[in-house]
């Protein structure tokens, strides 16, 4: 009686169909994908928090989750374990936790009470984080990038956005009453934020290489840092809202910067000869 499979030999014909061999993973590739997704964790988690009315937890719960989320990439690379599995899963977990979990906490304790529009304003941001995250991708992949991209970003990084939107939700927590008239206007700062991630707008990015700190900076910068952690421990929501304005004051000066350097306050602008766009074909369109 014949089998109904032939035998199986060893780097034989059959070999390629047995599809990749199971073989031990080290510990530190683990780590940064386990960090992605306790980001998602605490993103979704955020989301839960914000439907069952425990607004607070549900703020700290998203701010947690674009911590984490921003930090595996760094992670990965300090214990040399990038993988292209990781990278997949860090772009899952961004749009997540950078552009749904915000819009919803934020359309759940406000928005709401501008009906249809808050609705479209959550949706605005949410796709302008999607499109951020598709035009950062996109220029991640280029094989030679420009000196500028370790200076600049374009537009506002979608980590920063995710804080940015919440505001709203930080003057709640102070004291502002969400009626429907601050409704209106969490609605049209939403979809401003969601333009400045889309934007060519430079944005500083603090990892240039000539940006060091002078040795005699170094411990009253330390200090600062300090006091700042303490002030956002003890004065959470007022630190968040102080965090925002300075944030949003920066990014004039930051567009100033560039033109001093480059002549105009969009990058690739008219007359900006030392960005080359060729292959960033969403960043192009928009």
């Amino acid at each position: 009686m014949k089998t109904p499979f032939p035998p199986f030999e060893p780097h034989g014909p059959n070999d390629e169909a047995r599809g990749p061999r199971l073989r031990e993973i080290p510990l530190r590739l683990i780590v940064p994908n386990m960090i992605t997704v306790l980001a998602i964790c605490a993103g979704l988690t955020g989301i839960r928090l914000a439907f069952e009315g425990r607004y607070e937890l549900a703020v700290v719960a998203v701010l947690v989750a674009a911590f984490l989320d921003g930090i595996d990439g760094r992670v990965a690379r300090l214990m040399k374990a990038t993988s292209k599995f990781g990278a997949q899963m860090d772009s899952l977990a961004d749009i997540v936790n950078f552009g749904v979990a915000p819009a919803l906490v934020v359309y759940v304790f406000l928005l709401d009470q501008a009906r249809s529009l808050g609705w479209i304003a959550a949706l605005i941001y949410t796709i302008a984080a999607g499109l951020r995250l598709a035009r950062f991708n996109v220029m991640a992949e280029r094989e030679h990038k420009a000196s500028w991209q370790s200076e600049y970003f374009v537009g506002v990084p979608a980590p920063a956005g995710a804080m940015l939107v919440l505001l709203p939700v930080y003057l709640g927590f102070l004291g502002l009453t969400p009626d429907r008239a601050f409704a209106y206007w969490g609605s049209a700062y939403t979809v401003l934020i969601g333009f400045l991630l889309v934007s060519r707008l430079p944005v500083w990015s603090g990892k240039s290489e000539g940006s060091g700190i002078r040795r005699d900076l170094v411990l009253p910068i330390m200090l600062g840092i300090v006091v700042y952690v303490a002030l956002l421990m003890s004065y959470t929501w007022h630190v968040m809202v102080v965090t925002v304005a300075v944030y949003l004051l920066s990014l004039p000066l930051g567009a100033r910067s560039w033109a001093k350097k480059y002549g105009t306050y969009t990058i690739n602008g008219p007359g900006d000869p030392n960005v080359d766009d060729s292959n960033d074909d969403i960043g192009r369109h928009i």
